[in-house]
């Protein structure tokens, strides 16, 4: 379970920290990656969808084997930019520099894999029900 909590909240802080200086680089992504950004509406709810998936793996964090199912979801999350860089890459559509993140979305994504694999154990104990106490209750 330390490592499932480990992985979460390392993805969370990192997330937090580099989704959140996006806010403030529209016109400086315009300049490093042209052309400029022409539809500011889907940058800006990229960005602000990730930043609350970032608060999610907190929320993961604080209870993995709670909150296990999720972490599949969290898998696609990851998922869902990082296949599509890789594979945005390889046509030749992207750089080296947007290629980065998504890698490391890819590498988080399959680290919460194997959390997922390391929680299965206490999950199903945790669904477990109690077993019965021997002998009489005593006041």
């Amino acid at each position: 379970m330390v490592f499932a909590r480990r992985i979460f909240l390392i993805a969370g802080i990192y997330g937090l920290l580099t989704l959140t200086s996006l806010y403030f680089m529209e016109g400086r992504i315009g300049q490093l990656e042209p052309p400029a950004i022409t539809h500011p509406e889907y940058f800006y709810g990229f960005t602000g969808m990730a930043l609350a998936w970032q608060l999610g793996f907190l929320w993961i964090a604080r209870d993995p084997v709670r909150y296990r199912p999720f972490m599949l979801i969290a898998v696609l999350e990851k998922a869902s930019f990082g296949i599509p860089v890789a594979a945005l890459f390889a046509a030749g559509r992207v750089s080296g520099q947007v290629l980065t993140p998504g890698l490391i979305d890819l590498a988080l994504g399959a680290l919460f894999l194997v959390a997922y694999s390391r929680t299965a154990e206490l999950s199903r104990r945790a669904a477990e029900p109690a077993a019965p106490e021997d002998g009489p209750r005593g006041f």
